[in-house]
């Protein structure tokens, strides 16, 4: 155990500074908003501690915290970050700061309750992304629905009622089955401990079972089609800084389980039903691409963008078993994990900018129709410039971090099948289309109305959120080594887990047998 408890104090201390803005209410609101943001880049700065003391060398638990919390079920206080968990919190610190600068000045409706809610989210998220106990992951991942449920519900838009209960509703209703997935097995282990899950043998009905509880849920938050249509009226109801969570850190949520819970705990159930996310990915990838390209509302847009790119994941995750099969091309599988993590980092970045975006037009204009825009660039010269660069980041440019994790995907996915990456190379060209086919009636063209006209451009809070965003989507498509080598030796841990049968020898027979016989197997089925 570390001595200094990092992480319990990434976790709690957005909490804290939550429950201090919320207690200074909105007769002191300079003082709250200050305050608001001071925990923001203060739990940013705790946050790049994990960075900074994580031994990327091995795949081990690191700023490991365990103490007794339910002794009577086993039930523990257990904190740990390895290569997979770590960058999504820093990620997580890093984009709460942007949220609570953009609701700096727009939010006027109780401010202080509104960066309240986004500090203790904060704190939950971390919470999830670092919970080695099931019962304390569960009561975090439940938890992170109430503070987006009334950021929706109180200074959401006109249907933002409808969104909220769709939005509670879908995920909720996932969850459930993930929790009777794990009191099953913690009757069989005796333990919460994930990291003891991941060590249970199980027989393939059980895993079967175990796999499609944990899908209902992680599928859900991805989302995955066909659970994915909460997703565009929650963004379009959702204030600025709860679209900008909802895309860049909430989603994310559910590759993470994927890579925490369903490939380790259920690698065999996983590669036999592998097919069936390669599917939904490969739908996801290009229908919703085509479904994005005649919206209407931009975040309904960038929403269904989302969707698309979140397939690109997922796919990443799941062509492993199938490169697996094939011993000539095995280290595809860690380049296929790999390319998921840069991409959901990546999204990260690009969807919260897009957002953000979106947030500058809205609360000049109080409109998201893109027919209401067009020659936006001659009024509003430096917010063109940041739109066309998320914009071509969103499309994949070479240069950016759009392209990184795509590319490898792709690459990736030749490995396992041409065909599936001759399907998943589309989304480029549909990324492309959709997003500067918008950008070409917002940003471009001649001046449409009076409103247009009278815009302002970014003013200086709005140039260093954007811009550093900016930054950090360069840096990651120019340089992503260092994000790649912290999580280089958990993926390829991860890659060494799946690759093993976790069938009882009564069962399976050849338990001891590798992954690459047990898929071939399954492949060859008629």
């Amino acid at each position: 155990m570390n001595e200094f408890p990092l992480l319990t104090l990434t976790i709690w201390l957005p909490i804290l500074g939550g429950l201090v803005v919320l207690a200074s209410g909105d007769k002191e609101q300079n003082l709250s908003k200050w305050t608001a943001l001071a925990f923001a880049i203060l739990t940013f700065v705790v946050s790049l501690g994990l960075w900074v003391g994580f031994d990327s060398g091995t795949a081990q638990m690191q700023f490991v915290e365990r103490a007794a919390w339910i002794p009577s079920f086993n039930v523990e206080y257990y904190l740990g970050v390895d290569g997979i968990s770590m960058p999504l919190i820093v990620l997580t610190t890093f984009i709460t700061i942007f949220v609570v600068i953009a609701g700096w000045e727009v939010i006027t409706y109780k401010p202080t309750q509104y960066l309240a809610a986004f500090l203790i989210m904060e704190g939950v998220m971390v919470g999830v992304f670092s919970s080695l106990d099931a019962i304390l992951f569960y009561v975090f991942w439940e938890a992170m629905l109430i503070p987006m449920f009334i950021i929706i519900g109180v200074w959401g838009g006109p249907n933002r009622v409808y969104a909220t209960i769709k939005f509670f509703l879908y995920t909720f209703f996932g969850s459930v089955f993930m929790l009777i997935a794990l009191i099953y097995m913690y009757f069989q282990s005796g333990s919460f401990s994930i990291l003891d899950f991941h060590a249970l043998e199980l027989g393939m009905t059980a895993q079967k079972l175990i796999f499609i509880a944990f899908l209902l849920a992680f599928a859900v938050k991805v989302p995955m089609f066909p659970v994915h249509t909460w997703l565009p009226d929650a963004h379009v109801e959702a204030p600025t800084g709860g679209s900008v969570i909802l895309a860049a850190i909430m989603l994310k949520i559910g590759g993470y389980g994927f890579l925490r819970f369903s490939l380790p705990i259920t690698p065999d159930a996983s590669a036999s039903l592998a097919w069936l996310i390669i599917a939904l990915s490969l739908i996801a990838i290009l229908y919703i691409g085509f479904v994005a390209l005649v919206q209407q509302d931009m975040k309904k847009l960038i929403a269904y963008s989302s969707i698309a790119h979140m397939g690109f994941v997922t796919l990443g995750f799941f062509i492993v078993f199938t490169i697996l099969a094939n011993p000539d091309v095995s280290g595809g599988s860690v380049m296929g994990i790999e390319g998921g993590m840069v991409q959901m980092i990546s999204h990260g970045f690009i969807s919260g900018a897009l957002f953000l975006c979106v947030g500058v037009l809205y609360d000049r204009v109080h409109s998201r129709e893109i027919a209401d825009y067009g020659g936006v660039v001659n009024t509003m010269p430096w917010f063109g410039a940041f739109m066309v660069f998320f914009a071509m980041a969103n499309a994949g440019l070479p240069g950016t971090s759009g392209f990184v994790g795509e590319f490898m995907v792709i690459l990736a996915t030749f490995r396992a099948d041409f065909w599936w990456a001759f399907l998943a190379a589309t989304t480029l060209v549909l990324a492309a289309a959709f997003t500067l086919w918008m950008v070409k009636r917002v940003v471009f063209g001649e001046v449409k109305n009076d409103k247009v006209a009278a815009l302002s451009d970014l003013d200086v809070r709005e140039r260093i959120n954007l811009g550093v965003l900016a930054a950090a989507v360069l840096a990651l498509g120019l340089w992503p080594a260092p994000l790649m080598n912290v999580m280089h030796a958990t993926v390829e841990n991860l890659v060494d887990q799946v690759a093993v049968c976790k069938l009882p020898t009564a069962e399976s027979g050849e338990c001891a047998r590798s992954r690459t016989e047990q898929v071939a197997a399954i492949v060859s089925q008629p």
